[in-house]
């Protein structure tokens, strides 16, 4: 997986390029083909106003941005509050796990429900 830091200009481009929107957003994925998981970008400035508001640290934040990301390139998906419950449950306990002392544990990914292909935003 690659992870690139950037700004909303860059990101409202790719949103509007790869997902027909028209607005700039926090965090885009872009699956590849194996055995590469895909790209994540970030727009660090909407990750400084998101931190802000939520009262963490721009690090947790981009933490936060990343691991979200690279669920969406595991095939996780948040279109019904099913698929939320699972996805966020999930990312929760990759970022506790992220954060934890000691040795490394190994999370088990539950089931995606769809494997998508294109673009996914938060």
């Amino acid at each position: 997986m690659t992870l690139s830091l950037s700004d909303d200009v860059e990101l409202l481009a790719l949103n509007r390029q790869y997902a027909g929107e028209d607005h700039a957003t926090d965090v885009l994925s872009f699956p590849q083909a194996a055995p590469l998981l895909g790209d994540v970008i970030i727009s660090v400035e909407t990750a400084r106003r998101q931190a802000e508001a939520a009262g963490h640290s721009l690090s947790a934040e981009l933490v936060h941005l990343a691991v979200h990301g690279m669920v969406h390139l595991m095939g996780f998906d948040h279109a019904s509050d099913a698929e939320e419950r699972v996805m966020f449950g999930y990312e929760a306990k990759l970022r506790a796990a992220a954060r934890a002392t000691g040795a490394a544990a190994r999370i088990q990914a539950p089931r995606p429900a769809a494997t998508r292909r294109r673009p996914r935003r938060a």
